[in-house]
């Protein structure tokens, strides 16, 4: 349903893809606490659903089951967010500005995927 032509533009199945991968490079580098082990499983796990909600989304059966989709991997986004914020990257730099480069990731993520349910009414 969001197919274009524009060989230009960003592939968004591609784009949560590679937001789910980068999530799984940045956990590898964390520190290992009992917080970031529980709160890196969630992470994962959330940051990986973005882009398969997004893809079963474009291969809904109906609008109602497409909004469904954009609304969960929306929902996904904001919470991998969350548990991004939570982990403990110990005044790590490096660390600090992967996590903050994740976290806008996931914000745009989330304003795109809030954009394409608005125009999908």
């Amino acid at each position: 349903m969001t197919e274009t032509t524009d060989n230009s533009s960003y592939d968004l199945e591609d784009r949560t893809f590679e937001f789910a991968r980068s999530v799984r490079q940045f956990c590898k580098g964390l520190p290992r606490t009992i917080g970031n082990i529980e709160d890196a499983k969630q992470l994962i796990r959330a940051s990986g659903s973005v882009g398969a909600n997004y893809i079963e989304a474009n291969e809904a059966l109906s609008k109602r089951d497409f909004r469904h989709r954009i609304r969960i991997a929306r929902k996904e986004s904001k919470e991998a967010q969350y548990w991004l914020r939570l982990l403990d990257c110990r005044d790590d730099q490096s660390l600090l500005e992967q996590r903050s480069a994740l976290v806008e990731e996931g914000r745009q993520l989330m304003l795109i995927l809030g954009a394409i349910l608005r125009n999908s009414s």
